[in-house]
């Protein structure tokens, strides 16, 4: 239950950036983050009436405020990435980052997913080089890969912060995280007034991609209460390769001997990390 659980908030996480990434090309990143939050909250408050809870706990509320911190910070900085970057390099190389933090930290903690995982840790350290290999364009900035790990980090966080605030408060930590994210990025994108008028422009992708998001997060947070993180975590971050699917047929994107080599290696890995 918790893989396929995983699974599925890997699914609703990589079409949501999908959505994201497009609608970001067409708007400022920021105002595609705040059009996107309200319905990750929405979605949060309904988790409430699906799912069982005893009460929240105080601990729990506090962790899910330290994931909103993530979320907000992630999102900000991958919406970013995919709008200026390669769609399927940018969203892969978060994707790593985000399964390989909660990995470790993880295994610091006690869990015990085997030595296959172990493995998978190590090479996922050259699929990251790989994947973010700019080739013959090593002249230019490359575009994107900033943002690209200070998204994943950031949703690394998310991933930790969820797991330590458990799911006997059942979706109200989200709730907590869904309310700093949105208080956040509202800061954020407030002070980008003449964007506003590309708000109609991005407003059906950004609204489609939060809830795709929120969706994802209820997932996550359901599959940490049947398995441990380094698995959920992993799991939940081949996210990526829904992503780079719907770019590659959506939009027609071209990766590089190495990238492709580095997009392989990774998809390895975390398969590895997750067994």
């Amino acid at each position: 239950m918790g893989i396929a659980l995983s699974l599925a908030a890997a699914v609703g996480y990589g079409a949501s950036d999908f959505l994201a990434g497009v609608a970001g090309r067409r708007g400022h990143a920021a105002i595609v983050a705040l059009l996107s939050q309200p319905l990750g909250l929405v979605t949060a408050v309904l988790g409430l009436w699906l799912f069982p809870w005893t009460g929240p706990a105080p601990a729990s509320l506090g962790w899910g405020a330290v994931s909103g911190v993530g979320s907000a910070v992630g999102i900000l900085a991958l919406y970013r990435g995919l709008a200026i970057g390669e769609m399927t390099v940018v969203a892969t190389l978060a994707g790593v980052l985000t399964a390989l933090i909660p990995a470790a930290v993880g295994l610091a903690l006690g869990d015990r997913p085997g030595q296959l995982a172990l493995v998978g840790i190590v090479v996922a350290i050259p699929a990251v080089a790989m994947v973010s290999w700019q080739g013959g364009r090593a002249h230019r900035r490359p575009r994107g890969i900033p943002e690209a790990v200070v998204a994943g980090a950031s949703f690394a966080l998310l991933f930790i912060s969820l797991d330590r605030a458990g799911t006997g408060s059942g979706t109200w930590p989200l709730v907590a995280g869904q309310l700093v994210a949105l208080v956040t990025i509202a800061t954020v994108a407030t002070r980008l007034g003449g964007q506003r008028r590309s708000w109609r422009r991005v407003a059906p992708l950004a609204i489609a991609a939060g809830a795709l998001g929120g969706i994802g997060n209820i997932l996550f947070l359901e599959a940490t209460g049947v398995s441990q993180l380094a698995i959920v975590a992993v799991i939940s971050s081949l996210y990526p390769a829904v992503t780079g699917v719907l770019a590659r047929f959506g939009l027609g994107e071209r990766w590089s001997g190495i990238q492709k080599l580095g997009l392989a290696v990774a998809a390895m890995a975390v398969v590895l990390i997750g067994v």
